[in-house]
């Protein structure tokens, strides 16, 4: 059993962030590596999760926020929040993405995505943003049942490509207009 009540809750500082590298490589590793090709996934990854990759501008981003779920002090988890980028068909002005939020597999069901993912949509309603997408991989069972367990919606398609493969992931949309749920604090 993880000791979920020794894991913190934090905005990185630039150490912590990448410290972060490595784990989101290994988390988007574990959960998606079997789909694509060894070389193709590889070079996606480097693209991404190397010093100087495409997740490393919105560590310094200032419309982008982070949050880090850590244990010993090394990252276990994040959540990124950022302006929407999904491409989405007429979204209400000032929606916002949970464009990230992953955990490594060993954590799963311990209660701490909850948390992410509150602090979320904590986040997103308290800027004014009136809805709050993502996206997912349309095979991402899991990852569904959880979206729908805290008020999301499948509302389009969008495609994802690693190599010469595009697949086809799923657009999901949890209005915050007049949602007044409360979420705990983190």
């Amino acid at each position: 059993m993880k000791d979920v009540g020794s894991v913190r809750y934090v905005d990185p500082d630039p150490a912590l962030l990448a410290r972060l590298l490595p784990v989101a490589r290994h988390i988007f590793t574990e959960t998606f590596a079997h789909h694509y090709g060894q070389t193709d996934f590889a070079a996606f990854c480097d693209s991404v999760y190397l010093p100087g990759g495409s997740m490393s501008p919105d560590f310094t981003a200032p419309d982008v926020r982070w949050r880090i779920a850590a244990f010993d002090g090394e990252p276990i988890g994040y959540a990124k929040l950022t302006p929407l980028r999904a491409p989405v068909a007429g979204p209400a002005p000032g929606s916002m993405e949970l464009q990230q939020i992953y955990l490594l597999a060993d954590w799963h069901g311990t209660g701490v995505a909850d948390v992410l993912m509150n602090w979320g949509v904590r986040q997103a309603r308290e800027d004014g943003a009136p809805e709050l997408y993502l996206t997912v991989f349309d095979h991402n069972e899991r990852a569904k049942r959880f979206y729908t367990r805290h008020g999301f919606v499948d509302v389009g398609q969008c495609t994802f490509r690693i190599g010469g493969r595009i697949d086809d992931d799923r657009v999901w949309r949890r209005r915050l207009t007049g949602d007044r749920a409360s979420a705990p604090a983190a």
